[in-house]
């Protein structure tokens, strides 16, 4: 019974606290942050507790049957571990955040109601066990994200949601267009560690235009170029919107299927057999660069930290595509690094929005003596992202260059070394204002809090996540590091 109802538990945990936030008035800010707070907590226990269950041999999965040859499934394998204990972790410190970043706005209960359902749909992508249980989620994380990134409801954020939805209902039909074309060939694909389609037997040709279907749909949440212009202009949302973006939910849901399509899908085998990874790697090198390039030329403190996702979360791309389980590795682990660092770097940012009232790079002179556990904060982040060590990032780069070497792609280290460079030299500068510049001018505006340099509920967040960006460098090693577990990805993806 637990093996069915533990992945229900889970996605029940956010969607009910969201129909429930819902009918609470605004006047009610305890209840719905205790209700918050509460679901939070809980959904985290789950998953460490499934966790326990996995690794004791417990199967998870729960299955109904709408149609004939078409099951709604929740399943879970490790790599659906990882995700879930990603999003479910970050998901906590985002609602903590939050919670402090919007106690005096109005329209709270129908921000954190779609929050929630924002929550549990990603969730629900994690816990997909076929093509089609991951479309439904997939869409519903569109739907449920469409009203937090017009939170504001000014002309401009009605403007970022309106390209908002064009990328990613266009991505998503195109998603349904094939996986329909799919089934007509294979019948119901269910997600398999090998690929489910190394048996079957389908034109090549066919397979191909199928694979770059998928890439080009998924490729949209995932910020590939020329796909990702959603993402900067989503950027007016509120930074407790940002960082689920970016850290959590709608790059990282993309990126997942990504990775499904290429392991559990296809399988790296044939993937490399019908010679799709090939120009993967090169659509992932070119996004790499290109979001490096434009961040360098944005003042806006949000709009940098857009673009450096949309050369960040291609890492990951990189990695599966170098056919050889190092370099997947180092892709599948950045999903949580990046995570983590990211995340860090828009906490900050929406301390320094609403702490000082800044939003341009050319604001944050001095801005470390006045809030130096934030600067510090952001510093770690932006260091790891940079990929130095002994923070997270420099794991992720190493493992996708030593991959790259092992598989003969020697090329792809130019492209990190370019990239780390490019990384180097749009952060440097925001660190280097930050401590050491002097402040020319007032803020643009200053809340005191007596002796804390901003509330507290915005302040542990970031200092949380960014002590886990150092120890998961420090203890790379460490039996449940996020390394340790994703090796065992690989282990099952390139069996010896």
């Amino acid at each position: 019974m637990a093996g069915f109802w533990m992945p229900v538990l889970i996605l029940l945990s956010s969607l009910l606290t969201g129909l429930a936030i819902f009918f609470l008035g605004e006047e009610r800010h305890m209840e719905r942050t205790v209700l918050n707070m509460a679901a939070a907590t809980v959904k985290l226990a789950l998953v460490i507790f499934m966790w326990t269950g996995y690794f004791a041999g417990q199967t998870y999965e729960a299955r109904w049957p709408l149609l004939p040859g078409l099951d709604l499934v929740l399943s879970v394998d490790i790599f659906a571990l990882v995700f879930l204990t990603l999003s479910s972790g970050l998901w906590f410190f985002t609602t903590m955040f939050a919670v402090g970043y919007l106690e005096e706005t109005p329209n709270r209960s129908r921000f954190f109601g779609f929050f929630s359902l924002c929550v549990s749909s990603t969730m629900g992508i994690a816990l997909a066990g076929n093509l089609f249980t991951f479309l439904i989620f997939y869409e519903l994380l569109t739907l449920s994200t469409y009203p937090l990134v017009i939170h504001r409801g000014t002309e401009e954020a009605l403007k970022a949601g309106r390209t908002y939805l064009i990328y990613t209902l266009s991505g998503g039909s195109l998603l349904l267009v094939s996986i329909a074309w799919l089934q007509t060939l294979a019948g119901p694909v269910e997600f398999m560690a090998g690929g489910a389609l190394q048996s079957m037997e389908i034109s090549p040709q066919t397979l191909r235009i199928l694979f770059f279907l998928f890439i080009a749909a998924l490729g949209v949440k995932s910020a590939i170029f020329p796909l990702h212009g959603w993402l900067p202009t989503a950027m007016v949302a509120p930074a407790p919107v940002s960082a689920l973006l970016h850290a959590v939910a709608v790059v990282k849901a993309g990126v997942f299927g990504i990775v499904r399509i290429v392991n559990d899908v296809y399988g790296v085998n044939l993937a490399s057999q019908l010679n799709v990874l090939k120009p993967l790697l090169v659509i992932a090198s070119v996004t790499i660069i290109y979001g490096s390039l434009r961040a360098l030329v944005q003042n806006d403190l949000k709009k940098r930290l857009a673009f450096s996702t949309v050369s960040q979360i291609s890492y990951i791309v990189l990695g599966v595509a170098i056919f050889g389980p190092i370099a997947m590795i180092g892709g599948i682990v950045h999903i949580v690094h990046q995570g983590m660092m990211k995340i860090t770097l828009f906490f900050c940012a929406g301390n320094f929005a609403e702490t000082l009232g800044i939003h341009k790079i050319t604001e944050l002179n001095g801005v470390g003596r006045r809030m130096p556990w934030t600067m510090t904060a952001f510093t770690i982040g932006a260091l790891g992202l940079i990929g130095l060590p002994p923070f997270a990032g420099f794991i992720t780069k190493w493992f996708l260059g030593t991959g790259a070497l092992l598989s003969g792609q020697n090329w792809v280290v130019a492209i990190l070394v370019i990239s780390s460079l490019l990384n180097a030299a749009y952060f440097l500068p925001i660190i280097y204002r930050g401590w050491f510049l002097e402040q020319q001018e007032p803020w643009p505006f200053e809340h005191h809090l007596g002796r804390l340099e901003t509330h507290w509920m915005l302040l542990i967040p970031p200092l949380v996540t960014a002590l886990l960006v150092i120890t998961s460098g420090l203890f790379a090693s460490a039996p449940f590091s996020p390394l340790s577990v994703v090796e065992l990805i690989a282990q099952i993806e390139y069996p010896p």
